[in-house]
């Protein structure tokens, strides 16, 4: 069948299986180099294979829950909007998450998802207690933090086996409500200011108008988040104390004309956003899912990219050339006039891993629908990138060059000669893994 990411770019003929346990999981693996597939969030290629995809739709189930530690045993294919859902009426909610509810555990666990809170908590790995992967000959190992395994795997894009179950630490919560500030900042030094004196934020994030020139180049609107308590919701959300009622989701029914998201729709749109935020300017109570997950609410929203589909630039730069570096990315932008329609940055604490993408900086994703002129110009966001020192996420990526991978991240080399020494690379691959050389 026809497989592609949530970009819709590259889509590629792939041989899909979903084996329902580990003897069918094994049977697949034997049938030659394959990658698992979770629900389909990566953007890219990385959970595509031409010849054995291996679907872990399947692998469904929450096994077991420690009340006291917060610790979850749960298989690799468990949604974690399933994980709120079941938990957050408990008390429990994802220590780390992503912007969108529908990945999977295992997903979470290949990509080491990053949050709003990675400033102060880190990725989704540091609270992993253990995995266990089926490797090559079909060999179950059960790994944990400081063996070689479970580092290379968190991270490591599903290539140094298959995930089928972790034992992940959930946090404790009083509400489902969060305490959120939106601050406006007119420039990209106010902006970068206002992350650095909130450090002290669990959550933060901004929206950013890419295509402001000039004394308004990188405007935008920092969101801080903190989880309510009960004691402080006003009585019409304490009566709730779970969050507001689900929204209802709205769906793009088709596939929007490339001419929707024109340069004039796009500097018009940003122009609308940043003066409703400055007007929403203030502190509110919101619900978990309007605040982690605003996508979510609009089913297919990558449809509006047109069918081509649309690729992700998500790059992290290091703290000492992140202004310099943010400058150059937002000129190239606005000289294409290629307008991004999501135009995220948020602020990384220090990290240290075998192969994740975080480290301490500032990282920045654009979305792009794709077409010749917006893959020209993320190659030049590529050099500029690599002039700065920053690295890319192999999660968001389907369209990096190796040399432009390997220049950025020399840990690359390493995550290639670990597959290779250890017969990895025989049996587990991905387009993505083929067209980048790890």
């Amino acid at each position: 069948m026809k497989l592609s990411g949530w970009g819709r770019y590259p889509v590629a003929d792939c041989r899909l299986s979903a084996p329902r346990d580990a003897v069918e999981l094994r049977a697949c693996l034997d049938a030659g180099p394959g990658i698992a597939r979770g629900n389909g969030r990566a953007y890219g290629d990385s959970a595509m294979n031409p010849s054995n995809t291996i679907s872990m739709r399947h692998f469904n189930h929450m096994i077991a829950f420690d009340p006291e530690t917060g610790q979850l045993i749960t298989e690799a294919g468990v949604i974690l909007g399933d994980v709120i859902r079941t938990f957050l009426p408990r008390g429990w909610f994802p220590p780390v998450t992503p912007g969108t509810k529908f990945v999977t555990i295992g997903g979470m666990i290949a990509a080491d998802v990053h949050g709003k809170n990675h400033h102060c908590d880190g990725s989704f790995g540091n609270f992993v207690d253990w995995i266990e992967v089926i490797g090559p000959g079909g060999e179950i190992r059960r790994t944990g933090p400081g063996e070689a395994l479970f580092e290379w795997t968190v991270g490591g894009m599903g290539l140094t086996g298959v995930i089928i179950r972790a034992a992940v630490r959930l946090t404790a919560v009083e509400t489902g409500w969060i305490r959120q500030r939106i601050l406006p900042a007119p420039t990209l030094a106010a902006t970068m200011d206002t992350f650095e004196t909130a450090q002290d934020a669990t959550y933060s994030v901004a929206w950013i108008d890419c295509l402001s020139t000039g004394a308004r180049q990188g405007r935008s609107l920092v969101m801080l988040g903190e989880h309510a308590a009960l004691d402080e919701l006003p009585p019409r959300a304490a009566r709730r104390p779970h969050g507001p009622p689900a929204r209802r989701a709205r769906t793009v029914p088709a596939d929007l004309p490339g001419f929707v998201l024109n340069r004039a729709a796009m500097r018009a749109f940003n122009a609308l956003y940043y003066r409703n935020g400055c007007r929403k300017a203030g502190t509110v109570h919101v619900g978990w899912d309007p605040f982690f997950y605003p996508l979510d609410s609009v089913l297919g929203w990558n449809r509006i990219y047109g069918r081509r589909g649309f690729v992700q630039f998500q790059c992290v730069l290091p703290l000492a050339e992140s202004y310099a570096g943010l400058s150059s990315l937002l000129d190239a932008v606005a000289a294409a006039g290629q307008g991004a329609f999501l135009s995220v940055l948020k602020r990384f604490g220090a990290q240290e891993s075998r192969f994740s993408f975080p480290m301490e900086g500032y990282t920045l994703a654009l979305d792009f629908p794709v077409s010749r002129r917006s893959l020209a110009m993320m190659e030049r966001l590529d050099e500029i990138t690599v002039a700065h020192g920053g690295r890319f996420y192999l999660a968001k990526d389907g369209r990096l060059k190796p040399n432009t991978l390997h220049s950025a991240d020399p840990r690359a080399a390493a995550f290639r000669a670990m597959r290779q020494d250890t017969g990895l690379v025989r049996e587990f691959s991905s387009r993505q893994s083929e067209r980048v050389q790890i």
